[in-house]
């Protein structure tokens, strides 16, 4: 019996050890705080940064407003069907000072499909005009709190989080769609108000770390 008891008591301990040491977890970010940038690789083989992005606009002449961060991916089913939506808001958005910015976070050794070369080829086929970045070190996506393909993180021109979640209300059906959570928190926060909801559940798959 007293062994058992020992052999309990170590897996318990192994488990916590395991679950507090070995394991790391990342909070991320809550809506009104304060992103980080990242300078990641774009599929035109260009580095990409929020700053970048920003003076891009300046270049341009045209304000820039916020930055739609979204992480997906080329794999995932739910990041697929999400495709054409992504880049019809992007189409919308981005002219108004609101960039679709792309991230790709999986790990490529455990989804090849999701490589840089596989992301520029998706992108030509889909016809894709925002930027889509690879986080390669799996570096940038833990930070911002990231969990799902897609996930958003809406950010306003001084990088404040301002939404998170979901880019609508169905997943599975664009035309049933009822909610435009994204493009209802830009309509809000372009009134100077605030995004109502400003968090939702990110629909998708999970995404494969190292």
């Amino acid at each position: 019996m007293k062994k058992l008891i020992g052999l309990a008591f170590l897996f318990v301990a192994v488990g916590i050890f395991m679950s507090t040491t070995l394991v790391p977890t990342f909070e991320g970010y809550k809506v009104g705080d304060t992103a980080t940038d990242f300078n990641l690789e774009n599929i035109d083989g260009k580095m990409v940064s929020l700053a970048s992005t920003a003076s891009d606009y300046a270049e341009k002449g045209t304000e820039l407003k916020g930055y739609i961060v979204t992480f997906t991916c080329n794999t995932c089913p739910y990041a697929v069907m999400y495709e054409d939506r992504l880049q019809a808001l992007h189409a919308e958005m981005a002219p108004k000072g609101w960039p679709v910015v792309a991230i790709q976070p999986n790990d490529v050794l455990k989804k090849p499909a999701d490589n840089l070369p596989a992301m520029r080829q998706r992108a030509a086929d889909k016809g894709f005009t925002f930027a889509y970045l690879l986080d390669s070190e799996q570096a940038v996506y833990p930070v911002y709190g990231a969990t799902r393909t897609p996930h958003v993180f809406l950010l306003d021109k001084d990088l404040t989080v301002q939404y998170i979640g979901a880019i609508d209300d169905n997943p599975g059906d664009a035309s049933a769609v009822s909610e435009r959570y994204v493009a209802n928190a830009i309509a809000a926060l372009e009134k100077g108000g605030k995004a109502d909801p400003n968090f939702t559940k990110a629909i998708g798959c999970s995404i494969k770390a190292k």
